[in-house]
């Protein structure tokens, strides 16, 4: 139970951060004039597809994230090499479907046996007639036209002036960095709604208690709700950092309070429940800290959730610049790990962990590193600073380096940390 718990709450954690992500793209690409051929929810072989306004929505077995496929864009292809075997539908004397596709037989199709094709600038597609000789026939390609692909998903050819490549530089950089945006909007969204869902914001700056845990040892020393503590054993305590300090080091320990209940001084005897905490055992008196529940401290609250683990991101790569370790760093065991410990606490460990994941994945797909949105984005300016792209083999080979770069750091993380989590 616990490992069916744990996959499918891989699924959804990974899933939904992934689809969000691609979202992003698939937006404001759309926004940009740039056609976007394939969404995909999942990955591998196609259970599903339906196309509408140009775009081929996709569900498929593997329910491991998704992607978009933007026309010019990564490794989308749009070529008909020499030799191939279509079957051409045309109407009105241009082509309107191209069938690559062995599973799917279409009855008015044309066969055709391709020596040339230019699905891109002129827009034609030339080849033997099955039937008709060694003569050669050219047949324009209309705009909007389809092509079968060998799994028999159905999508739209990418003439140039849809291309990732054909929109304004400025459009290209929305683009890119519209991915880790939307990580950045989920995860914000899911720290304000843990806000909401924990009622309010904690107040830690404070020595006043709040709600008081059923059986716990503050409610056996008879503590209430709104009780200033003052001192422990003759100590001030001005805080909750002051509270928890003594507390915690005082498992099974007579502590002697001073409480301060509307307006009267008395002294109350608090003897910690004794926890373990990661091997150490530590006092536990059973209060929470007091909450503050309007609106504007709920949606600060959460914003100021998302600064913290933003900066706590920064802090971790600043430390990698100076003591670089392998253990600061987590790939997919890691966050399987991570998802095994949530499903096992609730539905909103769940959702925190959703919104941690979620600000490192926007942070960390924003390096400068060819291959990630980031390095892309590094293109982009670039480009609009020299006023013209690099040539496609200087853009191949640095998009080569960062894929191999950031394979193999995947691989060193990957085996680092089955090391740490099932080697131990």
């Amino acid at each position: 139970m616990n490992i069916a718990s744990t996959i499918v709450t891989f699924i959804f954690v990974f899933g939904v951060l992934v689809i969000f992500h691609e979202f992003g793209h698939f937006y404001f690409a759309k926004k940009s004039g740039i056609l976007v051929r394939e969404f995909s929810v999942g990955m591998g072989p196609k259970i599903f597809s339906r196309q509408k306004n140009g775009t081929t929505y996709t569900i498929r077995w593997l329910p491991l994230g998704g992607y978009v496929r933007m026309a010019g864009w990564g490794e989308d292809e749009n070529t008909l090499p020499a030799g191939s075997n279509v079957g051409l539908v045309l109407k009105d004397e241009k082509v309107q479907r191209i069938n690559l596709s062995d599973k799917i037989q279409l009855t008015d199709a044309l066969p055709l046996e391709v020596t040339n094709a230019d699905l891109e600038k002129d827009l034609k597609i030339s080849g033997f007639v099955y039937g008709q000789g060694e003569q050669v026939f050219t047949y324009p390609v209309a705009h909007d036209a389809t092509i079968i692909e060998q799994d028999g998903t159905e999508i739209r050819i990418a003439p140039i002036d849809v291309q990732m490549q054909s929109a304004k530089v400025w459009q290209r950089i929305l683009v890119n960095f519209a991915g880790p945006l939307n990580n950045f909007i989920l995860s914000l969204v899911l720290f304000i709604a843990l806000v909401f869902i924990q009622g309010g914001v904690q107040v830690t700056n404070t020595n006043l208690v709040g709600e008081i845990q059923a059986n716990s040892a503050a409610e056996v020393a008879g503590l209430k709700e709104n009780d200033a503590i003052t001192a422990i054993d003759g100590t001030k305590i001005t805080d909750w950092q002051d509270l928890t300090a003594i507390v915690s080091q005082s498992p099974d320990t007579p502590l002697q309070l001073t409480v301060q209940r509307n307006g009267q001084t008395q002294e109350v005897t608090l003897i910690p429940e004794p926890v373990e905490q990661d091997g150490v055992v530590v006092g536990k008196m059973g209060v929470a800290a007091p909450l503050k529940t309007d609106l504007t401290s709920k949606l600060s609250g959460g914003f100021h959730l998302f600064i913290d683990n933003s900066l706590a991101i920064f802090k971790v790569l600043g430390s990698l610049l100076t003591d670089f370790s392998l253990d600061k760093l987590g790939g997919p065991v890691m966050m399987f790990q991570y998802s095994s410990q949530a499903a096992q606490s609730g539905f909103t460990t769940i959702l925190a962990l959703m919104a941690i994941l979620s600000v490192n994945l926007g942070i960390m797909n924003l390096l400068p590193i060819p291959a990630l949105d980031g390095g892309k984005i590094v293109l982009n300016v670039i480009e609009g600073i020299r006023g013209k792209p690099l040539s496609p083999e200087k853009e191949g080979i640095v998009t080569l380096i960062g894929f191999v770069f950031m394979f193999g750091l995947m691989i060193l993380v990957t085996f680092n940390d089955i090391s740490r989590y099932f080697m131990k």
